[in-house]
Parts: structure tokens; C-alpha cells; sequence
């Protein structure tokens, strides 16, 4: 089949993907690499896909970005794959760029908006370091293109919905890598992509030990705390799994506090989504302002108390 065809490491934004490619009209499949391919198959055809093609290697198990290039060479090969549509995860940024030079055709990565006009596939993506908003085209006849997670929306077209399964045999590959070592990152349990309410601190908090206040107020309005980058990779209060910028999580809760934080269209950029923007910041000239559906001007050490007191009444 000719048409779609659509990957990522984590599931979940493979039917986010599925549902925008099938909501165009196009035929639809989704690649799985490794066992868990008949556990997601029938989510993948009610989101949309016609087809799952898996494969299924111990070369696979580590998910390597050259070994799972070349997989997914082969499997859109064999599906006649058109487009081959990958979630912009860090490892599927470099999936993509790799699987595009072994298919010989054009990508675009990190697209935050992707839309099909007169058989065009046309991406919007942030440019000048997040100052400004480029569309971008691919000339090739087939196209490898990574959106940003959370770009579309996961949405079931049916249940109950049958497609079928190709298992596709995998052809001998062996990486120029060797793996010494891993080491598992601490897994918090927390995902701020899919929070509803994000409390997010910047360079306004003063101190590691004023987390706690933080949290305190992020748990009385029901949310996950995340933080801007030089509070995770300068300061390193935070993990980087907390981070919301164009080079950490985009997200798109319902509610989005930006504390202590300046609005640097860096970090802005993954954050206009979000239905409600409030501020909290002492300068009232702070870029945050300008996209703020609410704001603060205040010292968020006299706020942020003033607002736990009252909420918790």
C-alpha cells in the first residue's frame, strides 16, 4: 500500500500521528519494532490504521536510532510507504534524519504544525532560534517528516475496528556501535506533556530549597510542576524530563502558571498552546505578559504565599 506511514518509540504518540493521517483521507499504517507489536495493534486500527507492519529482532531491543533506521528502511519499502510520519522525540529526531538519507529523500523535523494543500505536505516550524515561524515543503516524491509530539490530538475513529498484521522479516544488520554501559534515568512517574496544569518556575526562584513552596501550590491546584531550562541544565534543581522549551517539552495543558518566569520566546514557544497562560513575575515589562491571558506583577515570594493561604481555605 501506498500512503502513510507512521512510527514512534512510544505508542502513544503513534496514535496521535495515526489520527491526523487517516483524518486527511490517506491510507495509514503504523511500524512496530520489537515484541509489543500485537499489543498495540488494535488501538493502531482504531485510531486509523489500515495495516501494522512489525518487527521483531533482538538487534531491536535496545532501540538503537541505526539499527531502527534501517528497520524502518525496510519497512517502508515494503509498504510503499509515501510518507513515513515519526514523532520528534529526541531519539526520533535522529531516527528520522537517518532514515531519510538510506531512503535518498527529503525530512523536516520538528515540525510544530504539519498540514496537506494540493498534494503538498506543508510544515510550520520554529526558526531563528523560536524568533520566528517558517513553512517549509519537501520536493521529493517520498518524504520523511517528525512533528512534534502532542502536535495532534489522540482520537479512536471506531472500535472494534479490524486491519491486518504483516509481520516483516528483518534483514541482517549490524551496528558500527557498541554499547559499553547504560544507565536507567530515575523514572518520577510524572509526564508533564499530558498534565492538564503545569506550574512552571524560572529564574525568579531563588533558591533549590524554595521547590517546596512550589510544590505545595501545585498541589492545591491539581498540577505537575516543570521548570525552564536554566533550572534544569544550569542549576539543575530539576530533571530534564521537567523542562518546557523548544529544545526540552512542548505542552498544551488546560492551565499553564509561568512563576519567576522572563517568557524568552525560546521557552514560550512550547508553551502557546496551553488554553489559560498566568503570570507571576515582578517586572511588569516581562516578555510573558504579552501572551498571558492573566497576570501578576509581584514579588512571587509575597504571591505565591497570599495564593496557598486563600486556595486552601
Amino acid at each position: 500500500m501506498s500512503g502513510v506511514l507512521v512510527y514512534s518509540e512510544q505508542p502513544p504518540l503513534t496514535l496521535q500521528n495515526l489520527t491526523f493521517a487517516s483524518s486527511l483521507g490517506y491510507p495509514a499504517a503504523a511500524a512496530v519494532l520489537g515484541p509489543q507489536g500485537e499489543s498495540w495493534s488494535e488501538q493502531y486500527f482504531n485510531h486509523g490504521a489500515q495495516r501494522v507492519y512489525c518487527m521483531d529482532d533482538p538487534s531491536l531491543s535496545g532501540l538503537q536510532t541505526d539499527i531502527v533506521s534501517e528497520a524502518l528502511c525496510q519497512i517502508a519499502d515494503h509498504a510503499e510507504a509515501e510518507i513515513v510520519l515519526i514523532s520528534s522525540t529526541l531519539r526520533g529526531r535522529e531516527v528520522a534524519g537517518r532514515l531519510a538519507q538510506k531512503l535518498h529523500v527529503g525530512c523536516i523535523t520538528d515540525a510544530a504544525k504539519l498540514r496537506a494543500e494540493e498534494g503538498q505536505w506543508i510544515a510550520t516550524r520554529y526558526s531563528l532560534g523560536g524568533k520566528t515561524l517558517s513553512e517549509q515543503v519537501l520536493n521529493s516524491g517520498r518524504k520523511v517528516i517528525a512533528v512534534n509530539p502532542n502536535t495532534f490530538q489522540a482520537e479512536p475513529l471506531a472500535s472494534g475496528v479490524k486491519g491486518d498484521v504483516v509481520e516483516v522479516a528483518p534483514r541482517a544488520a549490524v551496528s558500527p556501535v557498541r554499547i559499553i554501559e547504560q544507565k536507567p534515568k530515575p523514572d518520577t512517574g510524572i509526564n508533564i506533556e499530558s498534565a492538564e496544569v503545569i506550574v512552571c518556575i524560572g529564574r525568579g526562584l531563588e533558591s533549590e530549597d524554595d521547590l517546596s513552596m512550589i510544590q505545595e501550590f501545585a498541589d492545591i491546584v491539581g498540577g505537575v510542576v516543570a521548570c525552564t531550562r536554566p533550572i534544569s541544565h544550569d542549576r539543575h534543581w530539576l530533571p530534564e524530563e521537567r523542562m518546557v522549551g523548544i529544545s526540552g517539552k512542548k505542552i498544551s495543558p488546560s492551565l499553564y502558571f509561568g512563576i519567576g518566569v522572563s517568557g524568552q520566546i525560546q521557552q514560550m514557544a512550547a508553551v502557546l498552546d496551553a488554553k489559560v497562560i498566568v503570570a507571576i513575575n515582578n517586572d511588569r515589562n516581562a516578555p510573558i505578559f504579552q501572551n498571558a491571558d492573566y497576570g501578576i506583577v509581584g514579588d512571587l515570594y509575597q504571591v505565591i504565599p497570599d495564593l496557598i493561604e486563600k486556595l486552601s481555605r
